[in-house]
């Protein structure tokens, strides 16, 4: 005679089988998080350098004659720092002259005899800027890069920010 399967079993309380799959998909969430931290702890021991493809060394603005419009009718372009909120990484990138190709200057977001903490931010559409003080400063009177940070413009045409001063070990 064929044995009998026996029933699956079934809790009987409702907060049983409310909380059973909750509690069940947390542990197996808490699984996956504890899986990929273990991941992420695997790659990035070993203190490597930094890399070209994380940090470039090179920030490719574009065409200059673009680059040169956008500055004569809106001033500076300020590329403001996304990491931190010190100006010493915020580039502000300015253009004198009739040719597109020349007169490309590059300054820090602070004051030239400021502190790197003290943010500007620019007078939309002017070369004017003001610093944390609430002082009124031109663009000139900005902090200079160190050597090293400088614009390149490639076959008259492309503009880009060589960051290597500030990338290099």
């Amino acid at each position: 005679m064929p044995k009998e399967s026996a029933p699956p079993v079934r809790t009987r309380s409702p907060l049983v089988r409310a909380l059973l799959p909750n509690v069940g998909g947390i542990v197996i969430l808490g699984l996956i998080g504890l899986m990929l931290w273990g991941f992420a702890a695997f790659i990035s021991r070993g203190g490597t350098a930094t890399s070209e493809r994380l940090a470039p060394s090179n920030l490719r603005v574009g065409s200059v004659q673009n680059a040169a419009d956008i500055v004569n009718e809106n001033g500076p372009i300020l590329f403001a720092d996304l990491a931190t909120n010190r100006g010493a990484r915020t580039i502000v990138l300015d253009h004198t002259g009739d040719d597109p190709a020349n007169g490309w200057v590059i300054y820090f977001g602070y004051p030239a005899d400021g502190d790197e903490d003290c943010i500007v931010e620019q007078v939309i559409g002017t070369r004017q800027f003001i610093d944390c003080d609430g002082n009124a400063l031109d663009v000139s009177e900005l902090a200079p890069p160190p050597p090293g940070v400088n614009p390149v413009v490639e076959n008259s045409r492309l503009l880009s920010i060589d960051l290597s001063g500030v990338t290099d070990d």
